[in-house]
């Protein structure tokens, strides 16, 4: 089985990884989407409600599974039988990144990286921009899943 993980914080979910969720799920047989736990972060939404979002919006989606975990990716990798790690690209200064943590990856556990350009109507869309929109009151729908709702 071609299992791939997809890191990251998910703070919130954006259309931009779901749209690389939806296409990992044609690539791979299983894709797990693996919400890290850093806790030296400040997070908007709690683990809980983050996975909940993950989720809600793959509830019709068997091959994708919603996990946590705390330390390496390749540790976890490793732990759930994963060859692949799943990672989005939105623009250069993202691909200069995530070369380096690939190498590394690739060097420490033989483990591979496969990238997937994100879609272009959806490659402006950071959590961060999310988050700064919910912040100042703006309309965050028009950038996130259905699932992602905020009370």
């Amino acid at each position: 089985m071609k299992t791939a993980v997809f890191p990251g914080s998910f703070d919130p979910i954006t259309l931009g990884h779901y749209d690389i969720i939806k296409r990992g799920v044609s690539l791979f047989d299983k894709v797990i989407v693996a919400i890290g736990v850093n806790a030296e972060k400040k997070y908007m939404f709690d683990l809980e409600e983050r996975k909940r979002f993950i989720e809600e919006a793959f509830k019709d989606e068997p091959k994708v599974e919603v996990i946590t975990y705390q330390g390496l990716t390749i540790d976890l990798c490793k732990k759930v039988g994963a060859k692949f790690i799943l990672r989005g690209l939105r623009n250069p200064a993202d691909f200069e990144f995530e070369k380096a943590i690939a190498h590394t990856n690739r060097r420490l556990s033989k483990i591979e990286t496969v990238f997937l350009l994100t879609a272009a109507n959806t490659s402006y869309i950071s959590s961060s921009i999310v988050r700064d929109v919910l912040r100042n009151g703006g309309d965050y729908t028009i950038l996130v899943p259905d699932s992602v709702r905020v009370k």
